[in-house]
């Protein structure tokens, strides 16, 4: 015999898969359609080839954790520790204004990162991130949403970001523009600033940081996937210069 599950049951069990159906990719994965290609559009990763990226200080991937796995950009569960840029990687150009697109998709309870605005003058890998977490870590529910996704990390939260639950996937997008920044999620504008005002270095300074030189500037740099020691999948990853 066969217990009916409750309504309640049932309308939670469609929601979820309603929500894990709408983050998957409406396109071909890892492929660039006829209209992006006419737009701008570059792919970063192609399910195969990582010849966009390199390590961070380094002038190629070697020895580094990521590996191409299902047509993602891969990292393996590991012992959760940021590696401070010695495992990040980083692409093999540099951006000033740009518009950047990928799917992701992080284990339960993991923690991971975009960032922009990197350069190689530092010793760990500093630039604005868009942070890519569980709600599940224990950093999510730190600094007053300053660390939950979409966010940019431990300086500005993303008001109304309301990601898939792992193990779906989902869309982020990071747009610069001159002074303008923004940071979308799962096609939703969910966080705006302007660099080089007083606002955006007042938050600075609330940050960790704070010491960090030119932080609030617009810098011509490097994007950067990041290795935190934990289970995350890139794909879709995309570019074009405004």
């Amino acid at each position: 015999m066969i217990t009916p599950r409750p309504i309640a049951t049932l309308v939670a069990l469609g929601l979820a898969l309603a929500a894990s159906t709408s983050a998957q990719s409406p396109e071909p994965v890892n492929k660039l359609t006829s209209t992006e290609k006419s737009a701008g559009w570059t792919l970063l990763f192609d399910g195969t080839s990582t010849s966009a990226w390199r390590g961070y200080k380094k002038p190629d991937m070697a020895g580094l954790r990521w590996t191409v796995a299902d047509g993602c950009l891969s990292l393996p569960a590991g012992e959760g520790a940021d590696t401070r840029g010695q495992r990040d990687i980083i692409t093999t150009q540099q951006f000033d204004d740009f518009e950047l697109a990928w799917e992701w998709r992080i284990g339960k309870g993991g923690n991971s990162g975009v960032k922009y605005f990197v350069t190689e003058n530092n010793e760990s890998a500093i630039g604005h991130e868009y942070q890519v977490i569980d709600g599940a870590h224990p950093d999510a529910g730190l600094r007053e949403g300053r660390r939950q996704t979409a966010a940019f990390y431990d300086v500005l939260a993303a008001p109304g970001a309301t990601p898939f639950p792992a193990p779906a996937f989902n869309r982020g997008r990071v747009v610069v523009k001159g002074s303008q920044v923004e940071h979308w999620l799962n096609g939703a504008k969910v966080l705006e600033y302007t660099l080089d005002t007083d606002a955006l270095r007042a938050a600075i300074a609330d940050s960790k940081f704070k010491d960090a030189r030119d932080f609030d500037k617009h810098i011509r740099g490097h994007l950067l996937l990041q290795d935190h020691g934990d289970g995350v999948c890139f794909r879709n990853i995309k570019v074009r210069r405004l």
